[in-house]
């Protein structure tokens, strides 16, 4: 309970063990599930964080709620809208219903798309919103999630040596944060502003 309040401390440690990349601005977003305990809890636990990252760069966005589970995806909207505007994403995402190059839209739809899902699954236009190369996503529909040539954050199928080496930097960053954090340092402390 390191600020006094036990929901957002809770999300904070989730912050740090699935998002330093994304704190460290090495990578457009993160993803991850937490249990919660109650709605109106999680709802001040998101707007919690959302009010201390702002500054930042940062978005803290509920994306899907189950029992006692909450999907939270923390994002940089201004990668994110890079990324949408990369070529041959736009035309990749209007296969799934995407009509906008505006990140909040298009953040809009995948909840939607979330929702719509029977299950724990995810649309396979998620990767795009991870920050995962084109040719990977296409790779892993194409494939199945079979065939691929590694596996870390996502699977790779198209340029191996460059994701290996960024899986590598997200590890360590990953492992520095976490270190960091627990010798006193705030999640704000290590956010990186963009």
């Amino acid at each position: 309970r390191r600020n006094g309040k036990k929901g957002a401390a809770m999300l904070e440690e989730y912050l740090i063990g699935n998002c330093s990349p994304t704190l460290a601005s090495l990578k457009t977003a993160n993803l991850f599930s937490m249990p919660y305990t109650s709605e109106e809890e999680l709802t001040e636990q998101i707007a919690f964080w959302n009010a201390q990252m702002k500054e930042k760069g940062l978005s803290v966005i509920l994306l899907r709620k189950r029992a006692a589970t909450a999907l939270v995806y923390v994002c940089r909207k201004t990668r994110l809208q890079e990324n949408i505007l990369k070529p041959g994403v736009l035309h990749f995402l209007e296969r799934y219903g995407y009509r906008s190059t505006d990140a909040d839209e298009a953040i809009v739809h995948l909840k939607e798309r979330l929702s719509n899902l029977e299950g724990e699954g995810f649309p396979h236009e998620i990767g795009i919103f991870l920050d995962y190369p084109l040719g990977d996503v296409i790779g892993f529909i194409e494939n199945a999630g079979r065939n691929f040539k590694c596996s870390g954050c996502w699977k790779v199928y198209c340029n191996e040596c460059e994701a290996v080496k960024l899986f590598a930097r997200y590890k360590k960053c990953r492992d520095v944060y976490l270190r960091l954090w627990q010798q006193g340092r705030s999640v704000l402390q290590l956010t990186v502003a963009a």
